[in-house]
């Protein structure tokens, strides 16, 4: 055979054996043959190797793809998956603190073996994505697998330092605190009902004549205000003068008492009693300062007994009526401070105090009247004006209390994320109390000193909530 035919058959040959072994390997016949064909091709010994050992844990790809199987399948090839036991996972914890020669020759303690039955596998990135097989992320990176006993609880978030970074989240400390803030509510001026002054004789009488005063007037004590006759009056004044010689005694107790409760002044009573003459008609004067709120006297007019002649009254102190919602009872006491501020006034400010607290709420509009004392030394505050009242709700004794921004209230529970340290955070149900302008009572759920998550809590909220579904998930997931 000449030489061109000795390299024709050679490269013959060699195309029919690389192609043979290709055909081998990917139908994986090697075992079948007795010939390992990728040992040879990596030059790895194998006689070295460990049988595999443990339960089977899952099958992958015969190629190597990244693709993995709980259960024995086939490739589209019709080639079936390989099963990997427990002593083929790989552990990289074990294997870092492992010496080099124990690492090389791969002969280190399987690391599902110590740690328990696998769960499930989590995403390496962190995402919400959970498998109940191995397999990559779309970068190539391992599912982690999560072990019985390491899954975290469902409800703790846990977040990086980047994503902290990127999410804003800040904290604050629950202190001991005070809780204060301000009821604002709508008031009416009212005329302090003890300052008002109702005139009517006690005696049928004829109104003489009248003081030149109209209603809105103001008038003041011991002005006179019109005078009178009394046919019973003069009666007793004459009786109560003929029974004086100049000087009083134990007997003029009886007459005098009389003409007291007849209603007459005290300086007309000690004038019969120094002239011993009965006037033809009495002044009857104002029991005090006020303003003439209503004046339907008449001279010449026939007053009977008990009619309303005139009303008096005295503004130097008003009252406001405010209107509390049934809900803010709870916050408003005796004695707190007001602030009100009238609409006809702007720029103007009125200090009071609570002074009662009626006993019943309205059944129209849920609220309860609350009553403040005002001063009004310059009149200007006037009955019946509309006010703006602001009441200083105070819980004296020091409680628990966060911001109000650390509360997540979802309408069926209240609560707080806690901060764990190290990017965990932990939702805690806590019993609200008085709530105030900045802060809220915490009685119960957490204690002063905790740090509570301020900011952003809403989003940790929605993170606590997958990771429940996912722990949902990870538990049907359970053989």
């Amino acid at each position: 055979m000449n030489t061109p035919s000795r390299v024709a058959a050679t490269l013959s040959l060699a195309v029919l054996l690389g192609g043979g072994g290709y055909w081998a390997g990917t139908n994986n016949l090697g075992p079948i043959l007795g010939i390992d064909l990728a040992g040879k091709a990596l030059a790895t010994p194998i006689a070295g190797r460990n049988a595999p050992a443990g339960a089977i844990i899952y099958y992958r790809h015969p190629d190597g793809l990244p693709q993995f199987s709980s259960t024995p399948k086939n490739t589209d090839k019709g080639r079936p998956f390989i099963a990997v036991h427990a002593s083929e996972e790989v552990s990289f914890d074990d294997m870092k603190n492992a010496p080099s020669s124990t690492k090389a020759a791969d002969t280190a303690p399987p690391a599902s073996a110590e740690k328990g039955r696998i769960l499930y596998y989590r995403n390496p990135m962190g995402l919400p994505d959970t498998s109940k097989a191995p397999k990559k992320d779309s970068m190539g990176m391992d599912y982690i697998p999560v072990y019985e006993g390491e899954q975290p609880d469902a409800s703790t978030v846990k977040v990086s330092l980047g994503k902290l970074q990127r999410t804003g989240v800040k904290t604050a400390l629950a202190t001991m605190s005070s809780i204060s803030r301000r009821i604002v509510v709508p008031g009416t001026v009212a005329l302090d009902e003890r300052l008002v002054s109702i005139i009517s004789m006690r005696a049928d009488s004829f109104i003489d004549a009248v003081a030149s005063v109209t209603t809105g007037d103001h008038i003041g004590k011991g002005e006179t205000l019109f005078r009178f006759y009394s046919k019973e009056i003069a009666s007793a004044a004459s009786e109560y003068a003929a029974g004086r010689d100049g000087s009083r005694s134990s007997d003029d107790a009886g007459p005098a008492l009389r003409l007291k409760n007849l209603g007459v002044p005290q300086e007309i009573i000690d004038n019969i009693a120094r002239t011993r003459q009965v006037p033809t008609s009495m002044a009857y004067t104002a029991p005090r300062d006020g303003i003439i709120l209503d004046r339907p006297v008449t001279a010449g007019m026939m007053a009977k007994s008990g009619d309303e002649l005139l009303r008096i009254a005295d503004t130097s102190n008003v009252w406001v009526m405010a209107e509390v919602p049934e809900y803010d009872l709870a916050s408003v006491r005796i004695g707190a401070e007001v602030n009100v501020s009238v609409r006809s006034l702007p720029g103007r400010t009125f200090r009071g105090a609570v002074d009662l607290i009626y006993p019943q709420v309205d059944m129209q509009t849920r609220t309860t009247k609350v009553r403040i004392e005002l001063p009004n030394p310059d009149s200007v505050l006037l009955a019946n004006m509309y006010a703006d009242v602001e009441i200083e709700a105070l819980v004296p004794d020091p409680v628990v209390a966060v911001p109000n921004s650390a509360i997540v209230d979802t309408g069926d529970r209240q609560m707080v994320f806690v901060d764990k340290g190290e990017g965990r955070f932990e939702p805690k149900d806590v019993r609200l109390g008085a709530r105030g302008d900045d802060i809220t009572e915490i009685r119960e759920g957490i204690v002063a000193g905790d740090k509570v998550v301020v900011s952003a809590n809403f989003l940790l909220d929605a993170e606590s909530n997958l990771n429940s579904a996912l722990s949902a998930m990870g538990e049907e997931a359970k053989p």
